[in-house]
């Protein structure tokens, strides 16, 4: 089994398990960051009812700290994912103590959580490689029984977990 470790030929939009983060393209997040904000305001407002322009100012505090975050992971001479940066600036500017925290957190709190991770939470499940087609075409139906299995499984799970939960509080 040999490996093909010449990605010269082959552009990722998205870093791939084991690539080094140091070389994306920040330019490129910039965009499609600035798309997943817009698709975040109008979420919220959805979810919520909270103007777009009031929530502005706290998406773009989220924006400015992801792509800070995505700077300091491709420049700085030692490797932490650019998660572990963007979460270590988004604690750092809500320090209580910390100038201009208390306005960071003030304008953050007009976005909802939720609202905001349910659209990126609905492309990562339709967001379906080749390679996988290509198992689930291999596998045949099995896997469809399979599937139908653990969704049931995990639902059921879920429920129960959350009955005995209410139940305990209640």
């Amino acid at each position: 089994m040999s490996l093909n470790t010449n990605n010269s030929s082959v552009e990722h939009s998205l870093p791939l398990e084991g690539e080094d983060e140091r070389k994306i393209n920040i330019a490129h997040y910039t965009v499609l960051l600035l798309i997943v904000s817009v698709i975040g305001l109008i979420s919220n407002w959805v979810a919520t009812g909270t103007d777009p322009l009031s929530a502005l100012p706290g998406m773009a505090i989220l924006y400015v700290v992801s792509i800070a975050g995505l700077c300091l992971a491709r420049f700085v001479p030692f490797y932490l994912p650019s998660i572990a940066w963007i979460s270590l600036l988004a604690i750092l500017i809500t320090i209580p103590g910390i100038p201009g925290a208390d306005w960071v957190v003030a304008k953050v709190e007009a976005l909802n959580f939720l609202a905001l991770a349910t659209p990126a939470l609905a492309y990562g499940g339709l967001a379906l490689t080749k390679g996988e087609f290509d198992i689930a075409r291999k596998s045949g139906w099995k896997i469809v029984i399979v599937a139908i299995c653990v969704m049931l499984g995990t639902y059921l799970g879920s429920a129960i977990v959350a009955e005995i939960a209410l139940r305990i509080s209640g």
